[in-house]
């Protein structure tokens, strides 16, 4: 690390040269003002050691001109008894610390060890959120037409605002995760866990284990405590899929969750206060399903505030091209395939298709397409659709996709087993894998974590 010493004092200098260096760090000085803008401009430094009292210049304005340049470069504030005011202004002014003159050399090195870790825990956090906000922000909204123009604006408009509840609608598979993806990632939240959770995934009491979290001896497999994804998310973003099949139950004790930001464990006694966005998804009427009496209305209008109804595919035909592009350029990189472009034949089949999988069908075949392409560009006979009006994959409904035993199994274990079934068929990668059991990327992450696969994941 590069750490630049500003004082006009020859000998302090010299001795933080000395021990610094010795501690494995590169150091370069600056005795005033001027000699300080130079080494700044020039050496990139990773850590500044300041001097309050310079002979040209005043340490709080070179405070000021270090964080114009680069508001993370960390500065320790080196400050005599007579300016330990200045030094306290200079940290209510960003600076990472301060150490007053005469000061102990194990105290300088420590802070400075420490300063250059918190700058490079912060710098993590600044590249995981760039990448984060690579994969999930607004511009993978993909679509000019009216109403994903209206989407993007009002989710834009939503994430900047501190609205703690949002409703996604829509047909299965046009890209409500997606939506409320870049909620989160675009918002003041971002740098908090996004935590999301299937609601058809799980059974009744798994279900609220997994929402509220549980104590110790709640049941008879709580062996310790748990806490939940409410309790994980705090300050991030809850995204509850599939609303619509919640039980009644459990609508209950969300209600609660929105209107009092508190819940209790299973099995606890007391309040767990959370600040979360919880935003929800569905893809069935729950105006029907408040009329039979299977949603509560009460929840319903507190989810209600801000709704965001999305189109399906074939009501935004003029954006397919683009979809088309957006996922031919991402399997193609992912893939490491040489595929550029579609043929005018390939593209008028995907046009005349209507659909019923909507994006999900779409990326799903594009995704076949590619990986099992060989020229760069990718002709009819590469394109597999469903029949029409159908998803691609859709099953025979009249075909048990799974012979239960006569002795009976645990759903929990059919659940892991295809789960791993997907993972071995897609060389463990997680996107694919998630292709082939409808679901997403970080739904079959939660899987492998719950049923411990990421070890296996790491041993392949």
């Amino acid at each position: 690390m590069i750490i630049l010493v500003i004082d006009d004092e020859r000998l302090i200098r010299w001795s933080l040269k000395e021990r610094l260096t010795r501690e494995g760090h590169t150091v370069t000085e600056a005795e005033d003002g001027r000699s300080a803008a130079k080494a700044l401009d020039t050496e990139s430094p990773d850590l500044v050691l300041l001097d309050m009292k310079l002979p040209d210049a005043d340490g709080l304005t070179i405070l000021r001109s270090i964080h114009e340049r680069n508001p993370d470069l960390p500065v320790i504030v080196i400050s005599a008894h007579s300016t330990v005011d200045g030094a306290v202004e200079a940290m209510r002014r960003g600076a990472y610390d301060y150490i007053a003159k005469p000061f102990d050399m194990d105290e300088i090195a420590l802070t400075v060890q420490r300063a250059l870790e918190a700058a490079t825990l912060r710098r993590v956090v600044k590249e995981h959120l760039r990448e984060q906000k690579t994969r999930f922000g607004m511009h993978n909204l993909i679509g000019t037409c009216g109403p994903m123009r209206e989407i993007a604006a009002l989710v834009h408009k939503v994430s900047q605002s501190q609205a703690s509840t949002v409703l996604i609608r829509g047909e299965s598979g046009t890209g409500k995760d997606v939506i409320a993806r870049a909620i989160h990632i675009e918002s003041s939240r971002a740098h908090k866990p996004f935590m999301n959770i299937t609601c058809t995934a799980l059974q009744d009491t798994l279900l609220e284990s997994e929402l509220f979290g549980h104590e110790k001896g709640s049941f008879t497999d709580a062996k310790g405590q748990k806490k939940g994804l409410f309790e994980l998310a705090n300050g991030g973003t809850v995204f509850l899929d599939e609303i619509g099949d919640m039980s009644p139950t459990l609508q209950a004790k969300l209600l609660r969750v929105l209107e009092e930001r508190a819940f209790r464990r299973v099995g606890g006694s007391g309040d767990i206060k959370v600040d979360v966005r919880i935003i929800a998804a569905t893809n069935r009427p729950l105006e029907k399903l408040m009329e039979e009496k299977k949603f509560r209305e009460d929840l319903y209008y507190r989810l209600n505030i801000i709704s965001i109804e999305v189109p399906p595919l074939r009501e935004r035909r003029g954006d397919l091209p683009l979809l088309v592009d957006h996922f031919l350029k991402r399997f193609a990189s992912e893939f490491n395939k040489t595929v550029t472009d579609v043929s005018g034949d390939a593209l008028r089949k995907l046009e005349s298709h209507d659909w019923p999988g909507n994006v999900r069908e779409l990326k799903n075949v594009i995704e076949r397409a590619v990986l099992l392409g060989s020229g760069p560009i990718l002709e009819e006979d590469d394109l597999t659709l469903g029949r029409a009006g159908s998803p691609t994959s859709a099953p025979d409904p009249g075909k048990k996709l799974v012979s239960l035993p006569a002795r009976g199994l645990k759903l929990e274990d059919l659940e892991k087993d295809l789960v791993v079934q997907a993972l071995e068929r897609a060389g463990w990668n997680q996107t694919r894998a998630g292709a082939f059991l409808g679901m997403t990327r970080d739904q079959i992450h939660y899987r492998m974590e719950k049923f411990g696969l990421l070890k296996s994941e790491m041993a392949n």
